[in-house]
């Protein structure tokens, strides 16, 4: 069963989500603020997470970092902050999805499966691909990124996003295409996501992450991979 943590210190949001939720059969627990959402995080490891921005204790944002520092887990931004750079800091922070308030709850709950599908495991019949370029290796296998002999961790997006652009190697994929491969079927916009975590990408494989050789941007189009 999946589980679900919902960090919001509005109660009337949180029962909500609670019934919602549990009617749709997950698990879930609740966190009012920021240091206990931390702790129970560790202490009952979910298969999501839900978080406002706006806690008592910390900044949603800061609670992203720190999650980051050793957990892939999914998160799912819920907040009432709507401007564009509050949306991009929080996926820059390593955030995967971002809904403002007021919400839709289809919505909501139709995001939150795709969070949780781009985090599930490759199956056994996944084709057997390793790709090299020389700066760093992606094995498709078994989702696994190795650069100077390390692995390579990434969000369960950043290796979606991956793994779409090296099985197009060489091919321009379109910013739509991409937004809804990686997110899902009503994304088609959002293209701050793909800059955030294409920069993201860039930082963690390129050698010189400001003059990619890889990961290269087709510019109002979209993006592409060249080993």
């Amino acid at each position: 069963m999946t589980r679900v943590l919902v960090v919001d210190d509005e109660p009337q949001i949180v029962r909500a989500l609670e019934m919602n939720l549990r009617a749709r059969k997950y698990e879930v627990d609740a966190a009012s603020d920021g240091a206990t959402a931390l702790r129970l995080a560790a202490a009952r490891p979910p298969d999501v997470i839900v978080l406002d921005l706006g806690l008592p204790d910390m900044d949603g944002v800061e609670v992203i970092r720190k999650l980051r520092g050793w957990t892939r887990v999914p998160v799912l931004v819920l907040s009432a902050r709507h401007s564009s750079d509050e949306k991009v800091e929080a996926l820059d922070a390593g955030a995967d999805d971002y809904v403002t308030k007021p919400f839709g709850m289809d919505e909501l709950l139709a995001r939150l499966r795709a969070a949780v599908r781009r985090a599930e495991p490759v199956g056994g019949d996944e084709e057997d691909v390793l790709v090299e370029t020389d700066a760093f290796t992606v094995d498709l296998a078994r989702k696994k990124v190795g650069r100077g002999g390390k692995d390579v961790r990434l969000t369960p997006t950043e290796w979606h996003l991956l793994e779409v652009l090296v099985r197009n190697t060489g091919r321009l994929v379109g910013q739509k295409q991409l937004l809804q491969e990686v997110w899902g079927p009503s994304y088609g916009t959002e293209s701050n996501y793909l800059r955030v975590y294409m920069a993201q990408l860039r930082r963690k494989l390129e050698t010189d992450p400001s003059h990619p050789k890889h990961f290269i941007t087709e510019p109002g189009m979209g993006y592409r991979f060249e080993r």
